[in-house]
């Protein structure tokens, strides 16, 4: 089923309306709202959700174009980003970024050699450091293929007005911050 479209199934076509999710209002309290507010908020959680869906479509066939994991993916992009910006990248950075260990960094930096993806050379600026380098190569195929498919998300952003593009990062920086775990119990083990 193509992203956008409902299927015929009564229970995916209702998935994002927040009446068949809470009917009792356990969750959201919505006596003060209109039912088209449901609704138009209903089809804002769908874009949503299926905005999500082409993300992870992608980023799929990416890694299986690419041949490499999700982290490697992320690994890459930052190179990428530190050469345009003329940024030499250690493995300690590298490690922060991606939230992993010293030894998780090692590993990934061996894969991502063997595979010809990236160089490590000393640090000319820090002598007991490395350079990492994401290749040419892998970084002219990570461009023309994925890095050309995320670009066209650009062209609709361009196409709203400035106070239309405000709105929605706020809209999106509000959710983001409705959804972060930083204080859920749940989330870190604990007992509520």
């Amino acid at each position: 089923m193509a992203a956008g479209e409902i299927g015929s199934d009564p229970i995916s076509e209702r998935l994002y309306e927040v009446d068949a999710t809470d009917p009792q209002q356990r969750l959201v309290d919505r006596s003060e709202m209109s039912p088209e507010d449901l609704v138009q908020i209903g089809r804002l959680m769908r874009a949503l959700s299926e905005l999500r869906t082409a993300e992870e479509h992608l980023s799929e066939a990416s890694q299986r174009y690419m041949k490499l994991s999700q982290l490697d993916m992320r690994a890459i992009h930052y190179l990428i980003v530190a050469h345009n910006r003329g940024t030499t990248v250690t493995p300690g950075m590298l490690a922060a970024h991606l939230e992993i260990s010293a030894a998780s960094t090692t590993k990934l930096l061996n894969r991502l050699e063997q595979g010809g993806h990236v160089t490590r050379e000393v640090n000319q600026a820090d002598r007991r450091a490395f350079a990492v380098r994401v290749t040419p190569d892998t970084a002219d195929a990570a461009m023309e293929t994925v890095g050309r498919q995320q670009a066209k998300r650009f062209h609709s952003a361009a196409a709203l007005s400035v106070s239309e593009r405000e709105v929605i990062i706020g809209f999106l920086q509000d959710m983001t911050r409705q959804l972060s775990l930083e204080d859920v119990a749940w989330a870190k083990g604990e007992h509520a």
